[in-house]
C-alpha cells in the first residue's frame, strides 16, 4: 500500500472511531424549564382559538415544538405543584397535605431529596434557579427567638434576623446559582435571596390596595419593587443564557415566574394593551419576554441543542377577574370546568409546550396524559441517569413521545391530582374519580356549601365524552369508581405510583381531612 493510501486509511479509521465515540457520547442538550404562575389553559391562542388574549410568541413556541393537550400539575395551587415538578414525587407525600406555605415556612424539600437540579448536576450540568421559590427556606432567627410558623401578618416576621445567611434555600437544593423570591409576589417578606443571602435588608413595610395589584403587608427591601420583579427575572435569565452559551458545559435553567399571579402588575408600556383586564395585559407582557428569551437562544447559536419547556403551575385564579373575563367573552380555562384551587380540570390541566429543534418535530401535538412529575424521569432518561428507588417515585419518562417513537400509549396506569383543601382525584384512561362531592376548592360547589350536601359522595367523569365534567356517573358506574378508588389507595399506601419497592410517605403531625384510604390495607 502506498504512503498516501496508508495515511488516508489511518485517517478514515480515526474519523470512524471519533464518529462512533460521538454517537456513544452525544452532546447533552441545555435544558430550560419556564413555569408560569396561575396561567390558565385557555389563556393562550395555541390552546384556545377563541382566546381574546394575544400571545404570538407563546403560540410560536407551539409551532416550533410539541404541544401537549392533556398535561397536568399534581395540585391546583402553587407550592405543591413546585415540589412535584422538582422532585418527581406527589406533594401530598410530604408534610403539606393541603394549602400552600407561608413566606417564612421551613424548607419543604429535605436535603437528601433529589431534585431536577441535583440530578442534572451529577450528570455534569451547570444549574440555575431564577424566580419564585415558594418551597420554604430556613431563615436566621434573632437571639433568644424560637421558630414559630406563624401566618400572613407583618408581626409574624418579627423573630427573623434578615442579616443572617439563609439555610436550605435553592442553592442547597441542586442549583449552582439562584436568585429567588421566597414565596409569591403577594406574600411577604419582599426580598431577593441570591445564593442563600438576602441582597438587601428590609427597611420598610408596604402594601398596595389596588383591586388586582393587591399584596399582603410585610417587610420589604429597598431594592424590591413589585412592578420590576417579573422583568428582572427575565433579564437575569436572558443574561444567564448568554453567558452559558460561551461554555461547553450544558446548563439547566429553571425560571419560575411569579406572574400572572397577583399582584397583577403589567408595566406601563403594556397597561390597557389587551382591551380586557390587567391580567390579560400581564400575560401579553410575559409573552413578549418569552419571545425575547426564545430569540436569545437563536442569537446565541444554541437553539438547536436546547430543550425548552413552557408550562404553568395551575389554572387561572378568580382573583385575576376570572368571572368578569368570562362575561367579556374570554374563557381562562377554555372548555374545562373550574379554576385555580379546584380539583376540576380547570384547576390542574395546564399548557405544556416542549421545543428542541434538533430532536422534536415542529408543529406536533400529543394527546397523551402527562404530569409535571414526569419531567424528572424524562430528563434522567435524556442524560443517561438512572434514578434510585427513592427518587422520582411518581415520575415516568415521556422521552419517546418527544422523539415520535410513541404516540397515544399512556405512560403508566394512573395519575393523581390534588386540590387546595386536600381533595384527591385519580385519572385512568378516560375516567376520572374525584373523592369529594364538590370542587374541593374555590368554585361552586365549594366545600361546606349547602348545595354540596345533596350531591353524591364522589364524582366520576368520562373525560373523552364529557371533558367539561358535567355528568357525574358515580351512581351509574360504581364498579369503575371502586376500581379507581382502589388504585388510588394502592398509590398512597405504596409510597409510589411507578414500579419499584415500597417507599414511605413523609410523617405528618396532624390528621388528613380525608382518611378513608387509611382504613384499608
Amino acid at each position: 500500500m502506498c504512503l498516501v493510501c496508508s495515511l488516508l486509511f489511518v485517517c478514515l479509521v480515526v474519523f470512524s472511531s471519533c464518529q462512533n465515540k460521538a454517537a456513544d457520547n452525544p452532546v447533552k442538550p441545555n435544558i430550560i424549564v419556564i413555569l408560569a404562575d396561575d396561567l390558565g389553559y385557555g389563556d393562550m391562542g395555541a390552546y384556545n382559538p377563541q382566546s381574546l388574549i394575544m400571545t404570538p410568541y407563546l403560540d410560536q413556541l407551539a409551532v416550533e415544538g410539541m404541544k401537549f393537550t392533556d398535561a397536568h400539575t399534581t395540585s391546583a395551587v402553587c407550592t405543591p405543584t413546585r415540589y412535584s415538578l422538582l422532585t418527581g414525587r406527589y406533594n401530598w407525600r410530604t408534610r403539606l397535605k393541603e394549602g400552600v406555605l407561608t413566606g417564612k415556612s421551613k424548607a419543604l424539600i429535605p436535603a437528601d431529596r433529589t431534585t431536577l437540579g441535583s440530578m442534572l448536576q451529577r450528570s455534569g450540568y451547570t444549574t440555575a434557579f431564577i424566580g419564585k421559590w415558594h418551597l420554604g427556606m430556613d431563615w436566621g432567627l434573632k437571639e433568644g427567638e424560637a421558630f414559630e410558623e406563624g401566618g400572613w401578618n407583618p408581626e409574624d416576621y418579627d423573630q427573623l434576623d434578615f442579616s443572617k445567611p439563609i439555610e436550605n434555600a435553592p442553592g442547597t437544593r441542586g442549583f449552582d446559582y439562584s436568585l429567588a423570591l421566597p414565596a409569591s409576589l403577594d406574600i411577604a417578606p419582599y426580598v431577593y435571596v441570591e445564593n442563600n443571602q438576602i441582597t438587601s435588608i428590609p427597611t420598610k413595610v408596604t402594601i398596595d390596595e389596588g383591586e388586582y395589584s393587591w399584596w399582603r403587608e410585610g417587610p420589604t427591601s429597598d431594592d424590591f419593587i413589585h412592578e420590576e420583579v417579573t422583568p428582572l427575572f427575565f433579564k437575569k435569565s436572558i443574561n444567564y443564557i448568554q453567558e452559558q452559551a460561551k461554555s461547553n458545559t450544558p446548563f439547566f435553567l429553571y425560571l419560575a415566574l411569579p406572574s400572572p399571579h397577583t399582584p397583577i402588575l403589567p408595566t406601563e408600556a403594556w397597561q390597557g394593551k389587551s382591551g380586557l383586564l390587567p391580567y390579560a395585559d400581564f400575560i401579553m407582557m410575559i409573552d413578549d419576554y418569552i419571545g425575547q428569551l426564545n430569540q436569545t437562544l437563536k442569537d446565541a447559536g444554541i437553539e438547536e441543542n436546547t430543550l425548552l419547556v413552557f408550562t404553568s403551575d395551575n389554572g387561572c385564579s378568580p382573583a385575576a377577574g376570572f368571572d368578569k373575563m368570562v362575561e367579556m367573552g374570554h374563557q381562562p380555562s377554555g372548555i374545562f370546568r373550574g379554576h385555580k384551587a379546584d380539583i376540576y380540570e380547570g384547576g390542574h390541566r395546564v399548557p405544556m409546550i416542549v421545543k428542541w429543534p434538533s430532536k422534536i418535530k415542529p408543529t406536533t401535538v400529543s394527546n397523551v396524559t402527562i404530569s409535571q412529575t414526569d419531567l424528572m424521569a424524562t430528563f434522567a432518561d435524556l442524560v443517561g441517569d438512572t434514578l434510585g428507588e427513592n427518587e422520582g417515585e411518581d415520575s415516568s419518562s415521556f422521552l419517546k413521545i418527544l422523539f415520535g417513537e410513541q404516540e397515544n400509549e399512556d405512560l403508566r396506569e394512573g395519575k393523581v391530582f390534588h386540590s387546595v383543601n386536600g381533595t384527591f382525584a385519580i385519572r385512568k384512561g378516560d375516567w376520572k374519580l374525584i373523592t369529594a362531592k364538590g370542587s374541593g376548592g374555590w368554585s361552586f360547589p365549594k366545600p361546606g356549601d349547602l348545595a354540596e350536601a345533596e350531591l353524591p359522595e364522589m364524582q366520576l367523569y368520562n373525560l373523552r365524552i364529557d371533558p367539561s365534567e358535567t355528568q357525574n356517573q358515580f351512581l351509574q358506574n360504581p364498579e369503575k369508581a371502586e376500581e379507581l378508588k382502589q388504585l388510588l389507595i394502592k398509590y398512597i399506601q405504596e409510597g409510589r405510583s411507578t414500579p419499584g419497592p415500597k417507599q414511605l410517605n413523609d410523617p405528618f403531625d396532624g390528621e388528613w381531612k380525608q382518611t378513608w384510604f387509611m382504613d384499608e390495607d
